[in-house]
């Protein structure tokens, strides 16, 4: 007798989602250059997929000579992004354009246009209105973009409650395991070698990459375990010499290794000249303002 039981579904998409969702940009790239997904709308989910990992890999002229007017409106939010990202002159008018829709017509069961419009209010810390479109659906992948930015925001408590709901719809998703992790290191303490567990877990499963060896690497600076946090940076230089995560914590790094002050300011010169745009570069400029006018107000006050 044949066996009734209806069998789980394929996700024919599935290597493209974790590749993606563990920063193997390039390789999400190769598999969806690849797959001849069954369906119309599956083939719109690679695409999805592949053109959000050219706009992480910074290569947004492929998107915007790509995807123009007569496009998918699935696909369309992209252009949208990386024009945003490749033209910071129009920054302010293309997050104008966003707010609009979102005040008139804009078609939020449109996940792609809201998971870009999130990321465009994240981008100018507007971190309210951010969540405000992230409310309008609930998607793990929106779940996971909340709760990177309570953690933002410093509210762990809210991370933890959205964590919770993204382990009841599905607790063994990749984007719940990144989720657990992310929480893990915000909380710190005992949780961080939790934290270095799950990113170890995912790279014996899917490889290592610079999102994975970076979320370890933040584990084990908060455990004081720095040769090991050394490593593993060194594990990503060696893959990506100039991400700007692996910058950033090879700059916390040296301070407490008391590496010579030359090789952070290496480090620190290097993430100027290629990310002046990121918030951690916002805040030292803002932090060396700060200083300069102390220090002047200082040297009044003695003389």
């Amino acid at each position: 007798m044949a066996n009734s039981r209806q069998q789980p579904a394929i996700d024919e998409l599935f290597d493209i989602k974790n590749s993606f969702y563990t920063g193997a940009f390039q390789q999400t790239i190769n598999e969806a250059q690849k797959i001849k997904p069954s369906t119309s709308e599956l083939q719109m989910q690679r695409d999805i997929f592949l053109y959000r990992a050219y706009i992480a890999q910074r290569k947004y002229r492929i998107v915007l000579d790509e995807i123009h007017g007569t496009s998918p409106a699935e696909l369309r939010p992209l252009r949208l992004l990386a024009d945003y990202l490749a033209n910071p002159n129009k920054r302010e008018a293309l997050l104008d354009s966003v707010k609009d829709q979102l005040s008139g017509s804009a078609d939020l069961s449109n996940h792609t246009f809201v998971i870009v419009a999130a990321t465009l209010f994240c981008y100018d810390a507007n971190y309210e209105a951010a969540l405000r479109v992230l409310h309008q659906e609930d998607s793990l992948e929106s779940s996971a973009m909340n709760i990177q930015i309570f953690l933002q925001m410093d509210r762990v408590d809210l991370a933890r409650k959205e964590l919770k709901s993204m382990q009841e719809k599905d607790e063994d998703s990749t984007l719940t395991q990144l989720a657990q992790a992310w929480v893990n290191n915000a909380m710190g303490g005992e949780k961080l070698q939790d934290a270095f567990y799950i990113y170890q877990e995912l790279i014996d499963k899917y490889g290592s990459t610079p999102m994975l060896l970076n979320g370890q690497a933040v584990s084990l600076i908060g455990q004081g375990k720095y040769e090991e946090a050394e490593a593993a940076l060194q594990e990503v230089m060696d893959k990506d010499s100039n991400n700007p995560d692996t910058l950033v914590n090879m700059i916390v790094l040296t301070r407490h290794l008391s590496r010579p002050s030359e090789v952070c300011n290496r480090y620190l010169a290097q993430m100027k000249d290629s990310y002046g745009d990121h918030q951690f570069v916002k805040d030292y400029h803002l932090k060396e303002t700060e200083f300069e006018r102390l220090a002047q107000q200082y040297s009044k006050v003695v003389s």
